[in-house]
């Protein structure tokens, strides 16, 4: 009997698939990259990110760096969970060096973070991956911008 309701619902789902899969039209997939969905960045996209951030500004502190990406890359987001994992990272490599740092006006003092200088060869590297992938997506999207 659950063998049976098993396989019926099974059936359910398979006709509803593909009902879903037959509305879908070539239109739908040009409005889909026209409009993309927002993307989260993965820890090995943020690493690069956040090098790429110190490396033009000279140092930065976490929330500025969320900011930025907003800002700069409209479809991107950056959640902070993966970005304090990404800076403890580069922390533990060496990479980054982080100390507190009270703004000039009124707030709280923040953690500010740059690049070490004798990892700059290693940053830029790194760097240059997260602006490659980022001209490489941009050029992609492009040809549906029309």
């Amino acid at each position: 009997m659950q063998q049976q309701q098993y396989l019926s619902s099974n059936i359910r789902i398979d006709l509803q698939m593909s009902n879903t899969q037959q509305s879908l039209t070539l239109q739908d997939i040009y409005q889909f990259f026209q409009a993309p969905p927002v993307i989260f960045l993965n820890q090995e996209l943020t690493v690069c990110y956040v090098l790429s951030v110190l490396l033009s500004k000279g140092e930065s502190y976490g929330a500025e760096l969320v900011q930025k990406l907003r800002n700069d890359h409209v479809g991107y987001r950056l959640s902070d969970t993966i970005l304090q994992s990404s800076i403890r990272f580069l922390e533990r490599e060496g990479m980054v060096v982080s100390y507190w740092k009270k703004p000039a006006k009124r707030g709280r003092p923040r953690r500010i973070y740059q690049v070490v200088s004798e990892k700059q060869q290693k940053a830029q590297d790194l760097a240059q991956l997260w602006r490659d992938y980022i001209e490489n997506k941009s050029s992609i999207l492009s040809q549906f911008s029309d």
